[in-house]
C-alpha cells in the first residue's frame, strides 16, 4: 500500500525502523522532504520483535523476584507468574503487532510512506515492489540511506534449518510458553530469552560453544551463569552443537559434539545477526548483495556523494540505541550538505557518531542485569591503553543491602593511567541498568577522576558505588 503519490524526494530512507525513522525525521526537521520504504511493519524489529517485546516478557519474573529478595515484601508473594496475562502485556506493548501508531506518527512528522520492498536501482534512485507486483520508482534529489537492518543468523549446523528453530522473532511472539527450550547460543539474546522462558515455567537448556556473555567482562557472564543455574536451567558450557533433528512427535533433539543429546518442544538459534542487504541492489552502487556496508563516521558510504547507512546494517554496533544516534548524525548531515551549511564532522562533532568507537552503552536484562560501557579490561589493553582496572563488591554498598536482601553483584571501572580518565565501566546485579547513564557521561565526556570525587552520589543510594569506586583507586593528592 502506497501512502503517498509523490515520487520524488530529497531523501529516500530504506527500513522504517527505529533508524530509518530517525534519519528521515532529521531531514525533515533539516527543512527537506524524506519517503520511508518498509515491506513489513513501520517501527521494525525493535518494537515488534527485539527490544519493547523481548523486555516485557522479562519484567514481570524480575519484579517478582525483586520482590521476594526483600523481606517483609517476600512473605506478600504467594503465587508464580501469569503466563496469559503476561504474553497478554507483552503484546500491548507490540500494539498487537499494528504499526498503525507509527504510521500515524510519520505522517504527523511530515514523513512519507511506501510500503513494499524497495531496492536501489540507480544513482539516487529506488524502486519499490508492492505486494501485488506493482512498482514505483522513487528519485532522490541529495541522498538514500539505507537502514534496512539484519536477520538471526541460522548457522550450518546439520539438521538445523530442516528442524524449523526458533530465532529471536519467534521467541519474542509466542503465542504460548513451550514446556521446554533448548537454546543455542550465549549471547545477550540467549540468556535473555533464557531467563525469561525459565520465569515463565519451561524447562531451559542453553548450549553454549564458550561462556555466557563472552565480549563482556568474564564476572559478568559468571554472575549470569550463576543464577540461571539456581533457576534451575542447564547451562552447557564450551559445547559445540552437532546436529539437530526435529522429531515424530514435534519435539527436537539436539545432538552436541561431546556426544550428548538434548531433547527439547522447542530449540531457538541465538548465534548472530546477519544484515539484511542481499536484495536491495547494492551491486548498483558497486556493493557487494548481502555484505554488512561499510561507512565513514557521517554515516556515509566512502567514494559516495549520495549513499549512506545506519544502524545493524552497518555492523559498527548492533543496538536500536546506537542505530537512532548514528540515524541523527546521518539526517543532519545529510540535511546540512543539501544546504550547503558547513558539516562538523570531528570527533564528536554534532555530524559524527564518535561514541560507536569506544563509548557504546549496553544493558544485558538477564537477572542480575549486566550494564556496560565503553572498553573492557582486555579491549582496553588490546588497544595499546596502559589501564589500571578496579573492581568492587556490589552487594558491601549500603543501598544495595537495603535494595534486596542478600544483594550480590560488581562492578568494575578500567582507567586509562596516562589521562586518568574512565574507559569502560561494568556493572551487574538488580537494576544496575539505572546506573548505566552516569558511567556513560563520565566515558563520553572523559571526566577526569579528580573530578569525579566531586560528584557525591546521594547516601544510601546503590550510586555509592561510584564512592567506593574511587576510593578503592585512591584519592588524588594534587
Amino acid at each position: 500500500m502506497t501512502q503517498t503519490s509523490e515520487t520524488g524526494f530529497d531523501v529516500i530512507v530504506l527500513g522504517a525502523g527505529p533508524t530509518g525513522e530517525n534519519i528521515a525525521d532529521r531531514a525533515v526537521r533539516g527543512g527537506l522532504t524524506a519517503v520511508l520504504v518498509e515491506q513489513e511493519l513501520v517501527g521494525g524489529e525493535c518494537s515488534y520483535w527485539a527490544c519493547m517485546p523481548s523486555k516485557a516478557l522479562l519484567r514481570p519474573g524480575e519484579a517478582v523476584r525483586a520482590a521476594r529478595q526483600v523481606g517483609g515484601a517476600a512473605q506478600a508473594v504467594t503465587g508464580d507468574l501469569d503466563v496469559r496475562a503476561v504474553l497478554d502485556r507483552r503484546d500491548s506493548f507490540t500494539s498487537h503487532w499494528s504499526d498503525q501508531g507509527q504510521v500515524e506518527w510519520a505522517t504527523g512528522a511530515g514523513i512519507a510512506l511506501v510500503r513494499g520492498h524497495g531496492a536501489l536501482t540507480g544513482v539516487r534512485e529506488v524502486t519499490v515492489t508492492a505486494a501485488d507486483g506493482a512498482a514505483t520508482v522513487l528519485t532522490a534529489r541529495h541522498a538514500v540511506a539505507i537502514a534496512t537492518g539484519s536477520d538471526a543468523a541460522v548457522p550450518d549446523i546439520d539438521g538445523l534449518r530442516a528442524a524449523r528453530p526458533w530465532t529471536s522473532r519467534e521467541a519474542t511472539s509466542a503465542r504460548a510458553v513451550p514446556e521446554s527450550l533448548a537454546i543455542i547460543g550465549g549471547g545477550v539474546v540467549a540468556t535473555e530469552m533464557a531467563t525469561a522462558y525459565a520465569g515463565l515455567g519451561a524447562r531451559v537448556t542453553v548450549i553454549a560453544r564458550t561462556g555466557l556473555l563472552g565480549g563482556m567482562e568474564p564476572f559478568a557472564g559468571e554472575l549470569v551463569t550463576a543464577a540461571l543455574r539456581e533457576r534451575g536451567v542447564t547451562v552447557l558450557l564450551g559445547t559445540a552443537t552437532s546436529g539437530v533433528t526435529r522429531t515424530a512427535d514435534g519435539g527436537v533433539e539436539i545432538r552436541t559434539g561431546d556426544g550428548t543429546t538434548v531433547t527439547a518442544a522447542e530449540v531457538l538459534v541465538a548465534t548472530g545477526r546477519t544484515p539484511r542487504t542481499g536484495d536491495i541492489g547494492l551491486e548498483t552502487a558497486g556493493l557487494t548483495p548481502g555484505d554488512w556496508i561499510t561507512v565513514d563516521d557521517t554515516m556515509r558510504v566512502p567514494g559516495s556523494d549520495w549513499l549512506y547507512a545506519a544502524g545493524d546494517v552497518t555492523h559498527r554496533v548492533l543496538l536500536t540505541h546506537q542505530g537512532k544516534y548514528q540515524a541523527r548524525a546521518a539526517g543532519d548531515v545529510i540535511a546540512a550538505r543539501a544546504a550547503g551549511a558547513p558539516v562538523s564532522d570531528a570527533p564528536w562533532g554534532a555530524h559524527v557518531a564518535t561514541a560507536d568507537h569506544a563509548a557504546v552503552p549496553q544493558v544485558v536484562f538477564t537477572d542480575p542485569q549486566v550494564a556496560s560501557v565503553g572498553l573492557t579490561a582486555a579491549a582496553a589493553r588490546a588497544a595499546g591503553h596502559r589501564i589500571r582496572v578496579v573492581d568492587y563488591d556490589l552487594g558491601r554498598v549500603a543501598g544495595a543491602s537495603l535494595h534486596a536482601d542478600g544483594y550480590t553483584g560488581s562492578a568494575r571501572m578500567v582507567v586509562d593511567e596516562e589521562r586518568r580518565v574512565l574507559l569502560g565501566v561494568t556493572f551487574a546485579g538488580p537494576d544496575v541498568a539505572e546506573l548505566l547513564h552516569s558511567a556513560t557521561i563520565a566515558v563520553v565526556g572523559a571526566v577526569p577522576l579528580d573530578r569525579l570525587w566531586h560528584a557525591v552520589p546521594a547516601y544510601p543510594t546503590v550510586s555509592e558505588i561510584w564512592l567506593r569506586l574511587l576510593e578503592a583507586y585512591g584519592r588524588p593528592t594534587g
